[in-house]
Formats: structure tokens, C-alpha cells, sequence
């Protein structure tokens, strides 16, 4: 699929929730296309890439161990150390959730200018230029609600968390 088929699929889901834009005045619609594209983008995926089968001729089997490593298995086949080793721990993934949603709580807290700004920035992955056309302002305005709006989430992170300033 290429960009066009993603974004007719996009628009025609947006049309079929045009009930949804009605709905909600107070948030803007930038915000209300971008949840539509990535559901759009979450059903492509689903549809497309992880719909896809098993291949036998795919598979590989680990016959030997590279690495001089043994797993104390009774066949030797299978080593150790060419099992993945960046697969994240429970404890890695409860503290990364936790940080994530101190990080919610913050930006919940901050006024909808500085939040947008900084969705746009890191989430959305927008340049300055971006984020000031969106915004209608110059990319100097841009800037500096950026700048402001990082400074007024840092002071949210320090009051709602353990975070604390160099």
C-alpha cells in the first residue's frame, strides 16, 4: 500500500464518522484527523502485515552454538546465547508504565496550547515550520511557546512525581 490508499481509507472512515466531529467542539480537528489516520493506520496494519501466515521455508532452526555456550539441554541443539536478549523485563515494563503515565498526568495538567505544541513536537514528530502553520503563527511564536511550554512541563513533571531538576 502507498501513501494514497492510506489516506482515501483514512477519509472515507472519517466520513462515516462525521457524528464524531460533531460531537466534541472543544477539542480541534487537527487532533480528531490524527486519531482517525493512526486507527486507520492500526486497521492497515492488522489487515495487511500481521495477517500474514506462517511460512515453513521462513523458519530457521538453531543447529549449533556459535558462541560456545550451553544451555544444559539434553540435545545441545538450542544455545542460550542466541536467544534474544532485549526482550524487557516485567519490572523494565511496570516502571516504564509508570513513567508514561506521570508523563500523562503532566501534560493533562498544562493548558491546551503548551499540550498541543508539544504533541505536534514529540509525538507527531512536527518541525517548528509544522507546528506554526498548524498553529497559525510565526515559527519564531512557535519557538518560543515550544521553549515555554518544555519549561511549564518540567515544573508539572517535578510537582506531580519524584522528577526533580539538574
Amino acid at each position: 500500500m502507498d501513501e494514497e490508499d492510506v489516506l482515501s481509507e483514512a477519509y472515507v472512515n472519517a466520513a462515516m464518522r462525521l457524528d464524531y466531529f460533531a460531537a466534541h467542539d472543544d477539542v480541534p480537528i487537527y487532533y480528531k484527523l490524527r486519531t482517525i489516520l493512526l486507527q486507520t493506520i492500526c486497521d492497515i496494519e492488522r489487515r495487511h502485515l500481521q495477517a500474514q501466515g506462517r511460512d515453513a521455508y521462513k523458519e530457521l532452526r538453531v543447529e549449533s552454538c556459535e558462541l560456545g555456550v550451553d544451555d544444559g539441554g539434553s540435545d545441545g541443539d538450542v544455545c542460550v546465547g542466541e536467544l534474544p536478549a532485549d526482550i524487557t523485563s516485567p519490572a523494565s515494563r511496570v516502571d516504564r508504565d509508570e513513567r508514561h503515565a506521570i508523563l500523562r498526568r503532566a501534560l493533562a495538567a498544562m493548558p491546551e496550547n503548551d499540550r498541543a505544541i508539544l504533541v505536534m513536537r514529540h509525538f507527531d514528530g512536527m518541525g517548528n515550520a509544522e507546528c506554526a502553520a498548524a498553529l497559525g503563527l510565526t515559527e519564531k511564536a512557535a519557538s518560543i511557546r515550544y521553549v515555554r511550554a518544555l519549561e511549564k512541563l518540567q515544573q508539572k513533571l517535578v510537582e506531580v512525581s519524584c522528577f526533580r531538576k539538574n
